[in-house]
C-alpha cells in the first residue's frame, strides 16, 4: 500500500511538472514577431533523437509500484524525492531560460534580426539551459516510470540529439558574435555545470 501511494504521488508530481513544462512554451506571452536573419534546419535531426529518448522512457514503463525494486520503501522514498526535486528544478530552469530569451526563442535553430547573445540568468550557469532542463525531465520521468534498462538508451538518444542541436545552434551564434561567443563558451559550460 505504501509503495503504491509513493508511486502515485511521485507520478502525480512528475505530471504536474510536465504540465508546467508544456505551459512554458504553449501559454507564454508571444512577443512581437521579429524577422528571421538566419536559420539552420539540421537541428531537426536532433529534435527527432530527443523525442526518441523520451519515447523510450514512456514506452518501456514498469508494471510494479516500487520505484526501486530492491531498495525497499526508504530507498523508493529517496528516489521519489530525487525525481520530483529534479523535475521541479528542471521546469524552473526551462521557464527561466525561455523568459530570458524572449522573442529569440524558437524550436528551429535560427537567429532573428537584432539578435542578442544572452549570457545572464540561467545562461550564466549553462549555455543551453533549456536542453539541460529537458534532460533533467527525462531522467526524473525515467526514475519514476521507466524500466531501469530503458533509461540508459533513452539518455543516450537524447544526449546525441541534444549535441546535434547544440552544435548547430552554437555555430550560428559563433558566426554572428565571433570572439564574444568564444569568450562566453570558454567561461560557461554547455549543458552540465562542472562537467560539460
Amino acid at each position: 500500500m505504501i509503495d503504491e501511494y509513493l508511486y502515485y504521488s511521485t507520478f502525480s508530481g512528475i505530471m504536474v511538472c510536465w504540465i508546467g513544462f508544456a505551459a512554458t512554451f504553449f501559454l507564454r506571452k508571444r512577443p512581437p514577431a521579429s524577422g528571421e536573419s538566419k536559420r539552420d534546419n539540421k537541428a531537426f535531426a536532433g529534435i527527432f533523437l530527443e523525442a526518441c529518448g523520451y519515447s523510450f522512457v514512456w514506452i518501456f514503463r514498469r508494471k510494479e509500484y516500487l520505484l526501486v525494486d530492491s531498495a525497499g520503501t526508504f530507498g523508493g522514498a529517496c528516489f521519489s524525492l530525487l525525481a520530483v526535486a529534479l523535475a521541479v528544478a528542471s521546469v524552473w530552469l526551462v521557464m527561466s531560460a525561455v523568459r530570458h530569451l524572449g522573442k529569440q526563442w524558437a524550436v528551429a535553430a535560427r537567429l532573428v534580426e537584432d539578435h542578442r547573445l544572452i549570457t545572464d540568468g540561467p545562461y550564466g550557469i549553462v549555455r543551453n539551459p533549456i536542453y539541460t532542463g529537458m534532460f533533467g525531465m527525462l531522467i526524473a520521468t525515467g526514475i519514476t516510470v521507466s524500466q531501469w534498462w530503458a533509461l540508459l538508451p533513452a539518455c543516450a538518444l537524447f544526449w546525441v540529439g541534444t549535441l546535434i542541436r547544440v552544435r548547430v545552434e552554437e555555430r550560428l551564434l559563433k558566426d554572428a558574435f565571433g570572439a564574444e561567443f568564444d569568450a562566453y563558451a570558454a567561461r560557461v559550460p554547455s549543458l552540465i555545470p562542472g562537467v560539460y
